[in-house]
């Protein structure tokens, strides 16, 4: 008869059940169901019509440049440099790409002519990089010059992921002929760390954002605090490798962690900055500016304003509320 075996056992694991974040998981929810909702013909072809009447005039300057530079004007006045975007994105003609290109030639010229103290943001499939990178490439040397000449800095925006390595391609071609040109990193992007790595070497100036856009969770951190510990780790990583920061954000706990983490390590003013969107939170805003923080205000302008102003909505549910308050008041 064999002897029993008496070796202690090692005990059976128990299943952990997978950590559910509802918050996340009702977050993402709601921008689905924002982004589906608004992109039905119908309801899109209505607040296309009525929508700057309805309230998204709060976060777009208006359809025209002429509406763009009445509020660099103001927020100049109030202290507050600027950021000029001519909203539009995707084309896929030739001949919208040279539009956009014509226009942010205007833009660079008014903000020379009238000394407003601001730069440019430019997205890379306005610039044409849905049609070939090259014409996107030679679209953005264009306003590149005319910038570089007027004493503009230009901003490479960054889009939805699948174009994140072409635009990072594109700004590390541009960028030793260009030192007046900066990027965008998005936080909630699980390649941004490695990226921004990459980028370190050329000390750029580079904007520390978010991210506006939905994205799966194979490439984007579901989690609003994995988001938050991301956009805090590449802040600093860009201050520890002697590059520029943007810290673009409406959050006051990352402001008040940026503001005692550049205190603590010395860090001079002039290599950061805070960034936030028209028309959200300018009480914030005034107070970034009060403590002697630069506080850049991002204007957008342009008839394409209907994809940035649902990208608001999804980023803010509530949002939602201030649109539907404004439609039952008419």
């Amino acid at each position: 008869m064999p002897k029993p075996d008496l070796a202690p056992r090692r005990p059976v694991p128990v299943p952990q059940r997978p950590h559910i974040d509802l918050a996340a998981l009702v977050n993402r929810a709601a921008k689905a169901l924002i982004f589906a909702v608004f992109g039905n013909r119908a309801v899109s072809a209505v607040v296309r019509r009525r929508g700057l009447t309805w309230g998204a005039s709060r976060f777009v300057a208006g359809e025209t440049l002429d509406a763009a530079l009445e509020v660099a004007r103001r927020l100049n006045a109030a202290g507050h440099p600027i950021t000029v975007q001519f909203l539009g994105e995707h084309v896929t003609q030739r001949e919208e790409a040279e539009a956009a290109v014509q226009v942010y030639l205007q833009v660079v010229e008014a903000l020379a002519r009238e000394r407003i103290d601001g730069y440019i943001s430019i997205k890379p499939s306005q610039m044409g990089l849905g049609i070939a990178e090259s014409l996107c490439l030679a679209n953005l040397e264009r306003v590149l010059r005319a910038a570089g000449e007027a004493g503009i800095f230009v901003r490479l925006e960054m889009e939805e992921s699948a174009f994140t390595e072409a635009t990072l391609r594109i700004f590390r071609t541009l960028r030793p002929r260009y030192p007046g040109l900066g990027v965008v990193l998005q936080a909630y992007l699980y390649r941004s760390e490695d990226d921004l790595l990459a980028l370190i070497p050329l000390q750029p100036n580079i904007r520390i954002c978010k991210g506006a856009y939905f994205e799966p969770p194979e490439v984007a951190f579901p989690s609003k605090a994995d988001v938050d510990r991301n956009f805090v780790t590449l802040v600093e990583r860009v201050l520890a490798g002697g590059g520029v920061v943007a810290v673009a954000t409406h959050d006051d706990r990352i402001i008040d962690h940026v503001i005692r983490h550049t205190q603590a390590n010395h860090i001079p003013p002039d290599r950061f900055e805070f960034q936030m969107l028209y028309g959200i939170r300018p009480a914030l805003q005034q107070q970034v500016r009060e403590r002697g923080y630069g506080m850049r205000i991002y204007i957008p302008f342009g008839a394409h304003w209907y994809r940035y102003f649902v990208r608001r909505l999804a980023e803010r549910p509530a949002n939602i509320f201030f649109l539907l308050r404004n439609l039952l008041r008419r």
